[in-house]
């Protein structure tokens, strides 16, 4: 079952989904939300990554209603303006949608056991906070997500488990960006932000340009435990 086909909830049409599935099941399931470059190779591995941990993996094209089937590197200035143009284009609430609709397959997948998180990197990373201020997602985690000081007055809302991952030297988040998420979230309970020294922008994505293998292992243990603790 290396993809599904999943209906919008506003009727406008569907979207594609890899899964990938762990050796034992029933399972929780981990919604994975994208970077800017698509469902691409990266997204995929850490799917597999995520089966591999023993939950499915079901990772959305958020870009659908722009151009279906976006796979793209970080390799080339071509792809990282198509990239940022895809971004720029695309409409974040319905890309909440979208993942509320996953989310809801997801609790009925064969080998489900009804618990579903979502887990995003960079845009995902937003809009897995996003999904933790405005769905009924299990738990949510966010590597490196972009703009998240703007998101602060939604903290309120907050449920479920949330997990934040914060790269010290991103250069997508400012330092007083960082500051104001830090000191916005601290102290809410299940709530935990963790900061990477010394690391930039997509230091967990493998064979990436701002790979780091320590932080991403120390970043990768956190994000396991939490899983385990709720998703079984």
């Amino acid at each position: 079952m290396p993809e599904i086909t999943i209906s919008a909830s506003d009727g406008s049409g569907s979207f594609s989904a890899y899964v990938a599935t762990p050796k034992g099941v029933p399972a929780g399931v981990v919604v994975m939300i994208q970077e800017i470059f698509g469902v691409n190779h990266a997204m995929r591995a850490l799917s597999d990554w995520v089966a591999d941990m023993g939950f499915i993996a079901i990772s959305p094209d958020l870009f659908w209603r722009l151009e279906p089937g976006v796979q793209l590197t970080d390799g080339s200035k071509e792809e990282w303006d198509q990239a940022f143009a895809l971004m720029n284009a695309f409409d974040q609430a319905k890309g909440i949608e979208d993942l509320k609709a996953t989310v809801e397959v997801a609790r009925t997948l064969p080998g489900s056991n009804g618990k579903v998180g979502t887990m995003g990197f960079c845009l995902g990373g937003r809009l897995a906070f996003m999904m933790a201020t405005q769905s009924d997602a299990d738990v949510n985690i966010s590597y490196y997500g972009v703009g998240l000081d703007g998101l602060l007055d939604g903290a309120g809302a907050i449920k479920a488990p949330l997990l934040v991952h914060i790269a010290e030297r991103d250069r997508f988040v400012p330092a007083e960006a960082r500051e104001k998420i830090v000191a916005g979230l601290a102290g809410k309970p299940d709530v935990a932000v963790h900061v990477y020294p010394g690391v930039d922008h997509a230091f967990a994505r493998m064979g990436g340009h701002s790979w780091d293998g320590r932080a991403a292992t120390i970043a990768n243990g956190r994000t396991a435990e939490l899983l385990a603790r709720v998703l079984g």
